[in-house]
């Protein structure tokens, strides 16, 4: 599924707050920034979440009505299905990839009826075997963050993807923590490689904290897909803003993980093209310590080592030593 090129996604999500221009811009922002895919969130509030079901913490402290129902902030937060087409539309005359998370039964068949490229499980259903089984059933890519997530979890869900159709090669698994922003002490980005290590799926970094450094070292450590949040301005009323990067801050990540994985290389301990011109410069070669007659016996004082390395290598300076000169050095002549 994964390409050699690390998979960037852009997360939206509900930092549009509801507002038709506002994700507009954010789809500018987030192809300037050179990401391959924009990413929404699909969902009807009624199907969601109950009546009583109240907002988390992090959501309580970024809105302004701390006792308003997680329902009443959703609601807010949709898009309509003449949204989501104009948002295709728009992403398309970008250049950039469409995609969106279902967080419904519903939205999921609205999301199909759209055919888009694949399927992304937030960490919130990465335990709802219904919602797992539709999606497996397109046997489309399927990307399954796994915030709040235990390893039997992880395995449980990507049984019921694969026997419900898709192939476990179509199966990239995400190392998420679920906070808002997520404390550096508890990123713990090893869990990455244990995963990959014992499901044997590419696997990836969906990114909570502030600032960019964790998800560049996530792609050093072998990261396939990325995903972080993003928004036009941290100040912004809603529940995802502060823990979002801004556009610059977008842009800044990019160019990082380009670079990175540019860097990562094919792991083959070779001289590169660059530096090549560089070793008879910095390597040095056996030459004369001082003047050298034909047929003089080589030994420690009569030979040193000097740059440059256009010579005899020092590693054979127990071969010269012992051996006679076939004719006349001068003092800093290669042997």
């Amino acid at each position: 599924m994964i390409a050699e090129k690390v998979l960037i996604i852009a997360e939206a999500g509900v930092n549009h707050n509801g507002k038709i221009d506002v994700a507009k811009k954010l789809i500018d922002a987030a192809a300037e920034a050179g990401v391959d895919y924009v990413k929404f969130q699909t969902f009807n509030s009624k199907k969601l979440v109950s009546r009583s079901a109240q907002k988390a913490d992090y959501q309580k402290e970024n809105t302004n009505d701390p006792v308003e129902s997680q329902l009443k902030m959703l609601q807010k937060l949709e898009l309509s299905k003449e949204n989501h087409l104009v948002l295709i539309e728009y992403c398309k005359e970008k250049n950039i990839g469409f995609l969106s998370t279902a967080f419904d039964l519903d939205s999921i068949d609205f999301l199909n009826e759209l055919n888009i490229d694949l399927w992304k499980v937030p960490s919130g259903e990465i335990t709802n075997l219904p919602y797992l089984r539709k999606l497996g059933s397109f046997e489309k890519p399927v990307i399954i963050s796994t915030g709040m997530a235990e390893m039997q979890e992880i395995e449980d869900a990507i049984k019921v993807v694969v026997s419900a159709g898709t192939k476990r090669n179509k199966i990239t698994v995400l190392h998420c923590n679920t906070e808002y922003p997520t404390p550096i002490g508890d990123v713990n980005l090893r869990a990455m490689n244990t995963i990959n290590s014992v499901f044997k799926v590419p696997v990836g970094y969906s990114d909570h904290t502030l600032g960019i450094e964790i998800p560049i070292a996530a792609v050093a450590l072998g990261a396939k897909v990325i995903e972080k949040h993003f928004t036009l301005d941290k100040t912004m009323e809603g529940p995802d803003h502060k823990a979002s990067l801004e556009p610059n801050e977008l842009k800044a990540m990019v160019t990082a993980i380009r670079n990175i994985e540019k860097a990562m290389g094919n792991g083959i301990k070779a001289p590169s093209q660059s530096e090549a011109k560089n070793k008879p410069i910095a390597r040095k070669s056996i030459v004369a310590n001082r003047d050298i007659f034909k047929g003089e016996v080589f030994d420690e004082n009569n030979l040193t080592i000097k740059r440059p390395g256009t010579g005899i290598s020092p590693m054979k300076w127990d071969e010269v030593i012992g051996s006679k000169a076939t004719r006349d050095y001068k003092s800093d002549d290669l042997i």
